[in-house]
């Protein structure tokens, strides 16, 4: 985590000053920054804390505040500091910890020695200890912006029987570019920062407890409530951290403190790779293999015993005649599909388009889209199974409903894909009715009809395709919107087929999108029509073939949206926030 955390304190007699911080090092340490190269500088003892080794032979090349002669080193001269101003002595060279994990050196200096990060973080120091205020002055807050960076800051008092007012204001602050990040890490640095700080007026309380014990100052300063302050404190109100907790090891403890806050800070929140909420088609595709999950065990449980005895000689079509019309709705309920992949007659919608005819496919796509019955007759079982195939990726899986091969006629609200053999009688009523189109499969009279467009495996120039309903769509009609697009992708042929796949998968979702503003807005919200048509519009769908479109298209949302839907109109946070 690219973050830094400081100590700061308000003098008196300089403002607002940084003691000491803790910064992250991704790279190597500077050249001259090992113990080889620190000359005069004995080793201490490397301890093992957490996964992080310790050392204070860090960086010489950074000293503390006010310790370097260099006039070009960042931070005040030692002339405008005192000892309340000043962590580390002068010539100290620091803090160091080695996460061997991840090979991060957290390092720990009085300020950083880049001049840039010194005047982010000093310009931190002086708003949490002067503009950016809680309520009561003590406690935590967030501010900054993308140029100088984010901060969370807590600042908190400290005891001292010298200072005015007997307490010593501080505040501990950690800044990062990220804002999310340090919004989300939030409630994690103000557990382990308020610890800290616990830990520090603890150790001043009982500093302070004892001088008071030994001479109490407020009698004292009663006797002298003439004298002038500033001349009576004479300088001994200034004094370091460690003179009030009396702690000699407060900034190595304090160094560890922020290390290891730093680590945990970065590791506690991870980044993850998400494909995105499920689209309707998994999700209905989720709910049905449930379905027939659920079927097949109840079958295995009760009817174990009534199931007949596998028979080799029945032939896959005739399985399929007998397959139930939900069974036939997943892509791979049974054996059938095997075979189609085998011989996949059409290739693609484009394919289909040079087959049928330009006219004859925009009256096929359209009845599709409407969600009327589309009847193939046919011998060729695996012809009509694979232009169902083709056909049903222009539909939501929720839409799609396939008997595909059956010796009698099955109802519209059965199947919306119906296959028929040669000999089965259509009703009079369907072959006359606008919502039905009808795809007979004939003979060619020709011996060669498609030369041009199937290589040698394939027979369709064995057949002719006649397409005719109750309904024809004219030439000039406009019809869906999104059919006109599906056409438009086709006929460029500067687009792949995969190309023209992904953009129905686009168009589809786009459309379902709609969908769902219009079944929350209708069915859950019970609008008004007025209020309707001006949705279409915004929507971009007001035309009456659109309107259908939509229609058909919503008894294809997945139950799970539905529930979800009604379950947050019905809970009783969604009507109060309506309210």
């Amino acid at each position: 985590m690219n973050a830094i955390v400081a100590l700061c304190h308000f003098c008196e007699l300089h403002g607002p000053r940084t003691l000491f911080c803790t910064e992250v090092l991704h790279s190597p340490l500077p050249q001259g920054a090992s113990s080889g190269d620190i000359s005069g500088q004995n080793e201490q003892a490397e301890e093992e804390e957490g996964g992080i080794q310790m050392s204070s032979r860090i960086r010489s090349h950074s000293p503390a505040e006010g310790a370097s002669a260099d006039s070009s080193s960042p931070g005040p001269k030692k002339s405008d500091m005192c000892e309340g101003c000043r962590s580390l002595a002068g010539g100290h060279p620091g803090y160091v910890s080695h996460d061997k994990e991840t090979s991060i050196k957290y390092v720990s200096h009085q300020h950083p020695n880049h001049p840039q990060l010194f005047s982010i973080v000093r310009q931190a120091c002086v708003r949490s200890l002067s503009c950016e205020v809680c309520p009561g002055r003590e406690g935590p807050i967030f501010f900054g912006d993308e140029q100088h960076g984010f901060v969370f800051s807590h600042t908190f008092f400290i005891k001292d029987s010298l200072a005015r007012g007997f307490q010593r204001w501080y505040s501990i602050i950690t800044i990062m570019m990220d804002r999310i990040y340090l919004i989300n890490s939030w409630p994690f640095l103000l557990g382990k920062i308020r610890g800290i700080i616990d830990e520090l007026q603890g150790k001043a309380l009982k500093v302070f407890e004892a001088e008071q014990y030994g001479c109490p100052q407020r009698a004292q300063r009663m006797n002298t409530a003439f004298t002038p302050f500033l001349h009576q404190r004479n300088g001994n109100a200034a004094r370091s951290l460690t003179s009030l907790t009396n702690d000699e090891n407060l900034w190595a403890c304090l160094h560890t403190s922020f290390a290891w806050l730093l680590k945990a800070c970065g590791s506690r929140l991870t980044e993850k790779l998400l494909e995105g909420a499920p689209t309707e088609d998994t999700l209905v595709q989720m709910e049905k293999l449930a379905d027939l999950k659920e079927e097949s065990e109840g079958w295995d449980g009760s009817e174990e015993e009534e199931k007949p005895s596998s028979q080799p000689d029945v032939v896959e079509g005739q399985e399929l005649s007998k397959c139930s019309p939900e069974t036939s709705l997943m892509p791979d309920c049974n054996s059938w599909n095997v075979a189609h992949r085998r011989l996949s007659v059409f290739r693609s919608l484009r394919h289909m388009r040079q087959v049928l005819g330009a006219s004859a496919f925009r009256m096929l796509a359209w009845h599709v889209l409407m969600g009327n019955q589309v009847i193939w007759k046919a011998r060729d079982m695996d012809l009509v199974q694979s232009a169902f195939d083709v056909l049903r990726t222009m539909l939501p899986v929720g839409c799609v409903r396939i008997i595909p091969y059956s010796d009698q006629y099955e109802e519209a609200y059965r199947c919306n894909f119906l296959g028929l053999s040669p000999h089965v009688q259509i009703p009079s009523h369907i072959l006359s009715s606008e919502f039905a189109v009808l795809v007979e499969v004939r003979s060619a009279t020709r011996s060669s009809l498609y030369p041009a467009l199937f290589d040698d495996e394939q027979s369709l120039n064995k057949y002719e395709f006649v397409v005719t309903s109750g309904s024809p769509v004219a030439a000039d009609r406009v019809g869906p919107t999104i059919l006109n697009k599906i056409e438009a992708a086709l006929t460029n042929q500067n687009l792949s087929v995969d190309v023209v796949d992904q953009c129905l998968v686009c168009l589809k979702e786009e459309w379902m999108n709609k969908v769902k503003v219009l079944f929350k807005f209708t069915k859950v919200d019970s609008r008004p029509k007025e209020d309707t048509q001006k949705l279409l519009s915004i929507l971009g769908a007001a035309e009456e073939d659109n309107v259908k479109l939509l229609k058909f298209w919503m008894t294809g949302l997945s139950k799970t949206y539905k529930s979800h839907l009604m379950s947050t109109v019905r809970s009783p946070t969604s009507s109060e926030s309506r309210n």
